[in-house]
């Protein structure tokens, strides 16, 4: 495998790729996350209509386990699938298209990111396609100073073909005073996309100790011998984890549509 770090409109994706947002009601810290209005539309509204700017995308699908977002799913142009319970996003992922014929592959978008970039979107999408034998991709960027230390921030570290070496919450790499500047540190950014075999591959696995310890599903996959492809992506990525999120986000949303 090349080194991929940057693909930035190299791909020649001749295939079909759809994408999934997994989307459930159920959360700890924000319970309904998917339907908070952000600029008088549900926030997932807002991720559905990202997702289908990408101009690599056919199709977008919504999996959920709640009518109310299936619903508004739909409103705002989505197919809405119903999966029930699943543990994690990727098997509701994976329960949504088990029976969907005529996709090379899918991309697992995050519900709760309503500045999803389109832009982020088509680079995966163009980096797997020029890595076909690797199931699974994801995106990263420069981790910032302050959140290093940001357990929600995910670091990753990869190899220099561009594939993941390990993902965790804390501080990596470890950096010595004689180390490179702090710069060099990778924040992950949750988007994944998975070839078809990728996908059935993942799903089949039991959840793996480092995916426990660290509470990170795709440590399961580099547990198991799965390549993940990480490569730069071109806009930063912002999601709401909490209803404080909702404000600053909303802010920015306002400043975009003025530009």
């Amino acid at each position: 495998m090349t080194s991929l770090a940057s693909v930035h409109g190299m791909g020649q994706f001749s295939g079909t790729a759809i994408a999934v947002i997994p989307a459930r009601w159920a959360s700890t810290r924000f319970p309904g996350k998917p339907l908070a209005p952000i600029a008088g539309e549900p926030m997932i509204a807002h991720v559905i209509r990202s997702a289908a700017a990408a101009r690599m995308i056919t199709e977008v699908v919504v999996a959920t386990d709640d009518r109310r977002i299936a619903e508004a799913s739909v409103a705002a142009g989505a197919v809405a699938v119903m999966t029930g319970d699943c543990r994690s996003g990727t098997d509701r992922v994976a329960e949504a298209v088990k029976d969907r014929p005529g996709w090379d592959l899918v991309v697992n978008v995050q519900g709760d990111e309503p500045l999803l970039s389109a832009r982020n979107i088509d680079l995966l999408v163009e980096g797997m396609a020029l890595t076909p034998q690797v199931p699974m991709g994801t995106l990263c960027r420069p981790l910032p100073a302050d959140r290093r230390d940001d357990p929600n921030a995910v670091k990753v570290v990869r190899a220099l073909d561009g594939r993941a070496l390990y993902f965790s919450r804390s501080a990596i790499p470890f950096r010595r005073e004689t180390a490179e500047p702090q710069e060099s540190a990778l924040l992950h950014l949750g988007i994944y996309a998975f070839t078809r075999v990728g996908l059935q591959t993942f799903v089949g696995l039991e959840p793996s100790p480092l995916e426990k310890m660290e509470s990170l599903e795709q440590l399961r996959a580099l547990e198991n011998g799965m390549d993940i492809l990480v490569l730069d992506a071109i806009d930063e990525a912002i999601g709401v984890d909490t209803p404080e999120d909702l404000q600053a986000v909303e802010r920015m949303l306002a400043m975009k549509l003025e530009e």
